[in-house]
């Protein structure tokens, strides 16, 4: 079996390579073998092989946090999965394997005739927006719904999601004009720069600001997005894609009456030292189904826009981080296309 794997902590150039490794041992009753043919690359990927995400795995571990495969083997207590099922999944780590041991409560069926890298994309992008903005955000019809980082996976997701809700105003922010244009295509009414976020938002909402601001980014776009959050306002923290985690000026908190709501998904899929993945289960199976449904009728068009080698790791995170790319990025982990 090949796999990329990490044997100590630091830069991805340094750390990782593709080598030979034994196949995971036996499946516990409520595990499922994966037989992965493609994992996404994100962000996290890079903190997870840095050391610096929430969670740190133990040495030498494979990375990979989300994928796409068919079912080899269930153990004795699954039963919403079964042998020979396209899936995807989400995991600790461990993607970056042509065989992947993966708790069954954190794997979801695909649908026969829903591409299976277009469903490569729901888990974590389309996941984290639905439940960020419906669980955490309230989003209602309404609200004026400002998207940082609209180019983003994260970012793209959260676009489309809330443009599926009646009477929302979805107001897309991204660093470049093709993304802007993205966004529109997929469900923005209105695509601002960064360079001119207040001004822009302002003028599109008569002055009052955004009632929601979906915040992926952090750094100085967050306090810029402060200065244009309406009276009475919510802002729901993603994450820190600038790499600037920002010291909030809790003194607009104050005068506008906002509330400020720190998201983190990974408390639904088991990314916490409680880990809660079970608790959650039924829930996040729901959720996935709902996704599945809206992409299966084209409702939402989640999309890998480049799959690289399984040996250019570096080379997919340095397109993440240049922002060349729009939307998600994926490794080939084996074979053609599921």
């Amino acid at each position: 079996m090949k796999a990329i794997v990490c044997r100590s902590f630091g830069l991805p150039r340094d750390v990782t390579a593709v080598q030979t490794t034994e196949p995971p041992t036996a499946l516990a009753a409520d595990e499922v073998l994966i037989d992965v043919r493609h994992a996404t690359v994100s962000h996290a990927t890079g903190l997870l092989i840095e050391g610096k995400y929430q969670k740190t795995p133990p040495l030498p571990f494979v990375p990979g946090t989300e994928g796409v495969g068919r079912v080899l083997q269930c153990g004795s207590a699954v039963r919403h999965v079964q042998v020979g099922d396209p899936v995807v999944f989400i995991c600790d780590w461990g993607a970056y394997a042509q065989l992947a041991k993966v708790h069954a409560s954190t794997v979801y069926a695909v649908p026969a005739g829903l591409d299976p890298l277009r469903a490569l994309a729901l888990p974590i992008s389309y996941g984290t927006a639905y439940t960020a903005l419906h669980w955490r955000a309230a989003l209602q019809a309404g609200d004026s719904l400002l998207v940082l980082g609209a180019g983003s996976g994260v970012g793209a997701a959260a676009v489309e999601l809330a443009a599926q809700v009646p009477g929302v105003q979805v107001i897309a922010c991204a660093s470049s004009e093709d993304k802007r244009q993205a966004a529109l295509r997929h469900g923005a009414q209105h695509a601002v720069d960064p360079q001119h976020l207040i001004e822009q938002v302002k003028a599109v909402t008569a002055g009052k600001g955004a009632t929601l601001v979906f915040d992926p980014v952090g750094g100085d776009l967050l306090l810029q997005a402060l200065r244009c959050t309406a009276q009475n306002g919510r802002i729901v923290i993603i994450g820190f894609a600038s790499g600037t985690i920002p010291k909030v000026p809790m003194n607009i908190a104050l005068v506008k009456n906002l509330t400020i709501h720190g998201f983190f998904y990974g408390q639904y899929i088991g990314w916490t030292p409680a880990n809660e993945r079970q608790r959650h289960a039924a829930a996040m199976q729901a959720m996935m189904a709902a996704l599945f449904e809206m992409a299966d009728r084209d409702a939402i068009h989640p999309d890998i826009s480049r799959v690289y080698a399984m040996d250019q790791l570096c080379d997919a995170l340095d397109a993440l981080h240049s922002r060349e790319v729009l939307g998600k990025v994926a490794l080939q982990i084996q074979g053609d296309k599921t």
